[in-house]
């Protein structure tokens, strides 16, 4: 049986994460920490709300029961946060924060929802590239036991703000022409979601493939998709 915490529980991966961990028998204490009170409720749910984000390390270290695994799906956009810099306040400093918070709180997993095509040789330059590399790379040092990147394409499916309303209709679509190619562009959240779950899932098992371990947008189809397993 595991602990878990989210971090980013009301956006559009982190609530299906959420849900999916309140829907699992094998996670039998569910706590999360956000600006807002997530939507689902449920008996093993603890959500704590807390507006001052710099105030989320003292939360995550007074949780009781400790969580043994912890979600972050943390993010946002530039024109949502008002500027890059603003964005970077969040996207990277926020979450290698909440990375510190659960290592400092002695979590054993620790998942982090980044993107795909970071590390191209020329995304690698945009700042929103700089962003998910910088966390990926601060999670990695901080050595868990089991530290797990996802990396999906474009989120699709329903979601309160669109952050490219077009795109997503368009991507979200193409499973009517070619389901194929739309897993390689972009990914429903709610698969994105049971793919972390079951990464979790199969390093609490001893079945993950290294320490590190980093989820392409193949692997979040294969384990949130096509062998993914109730329970």
């Amino acid at each position: 049986m595991i602990t878990a915490a989210v971090f980013g529980c009301t956006g559009a991966v982190g609530s299906q994460i959420l849900g999916t961990l309140l829907g699992s028998d094998t996670f039998t204490s569910v706590k999360t920490v956000s600006r807002r009170l997530p939507k689902l409720q449920s008996a093993k749910l603890e959500a704590v709300v807390e507006a001052d984000t710099s105030k989320w390390r003292g939360t995550m270290a007074r949780l009781d029961p400790k969580p043994m695994a912890v979600f972050n799906a943390v993010g946002t956009t530039r024109a949502v946060a008002g500027g890059l810099q603003e964005q970077w306040k969040i996207d990277h400093d926020l979450c290698i924060e909440n990375a510190q918070a659960a290592k400092a709180a002695g979590a054993a997993t620790y998942v982090f929802v980044s993107s795909a095509g970071t590390r191209g040789l020329l995304s690698i330059h945009v700042p929103y590239s700089k962003m998910k590399v910088g966390v990926e790379e601060a999670v990695k040092a901080l050595d868990f036991d089991h530290a797990i990147v996802l990396r999906p394409g474009m989120i699709i499916g329903d979601r309160e703000t669109p952050k490219s309303p077009f795109l997503e209709t368009l991507i979200g679509n193409l499973h009517r022409i070619s389901p194929s190619f739309q897993d390689m562009i972009g990914q429903d959240q709610t698969i994105i979601g049971r793919a972390a779950v079951a990464a979790v899932r199969l390093a609490h098992e001893g079945k993950a493939p290294s320490k590190y371990w980093v989820l392409e947008q193949a692997d979040i189809i294969k384990y949130g998709r096509d062998e993914w397993r109730e329970g």
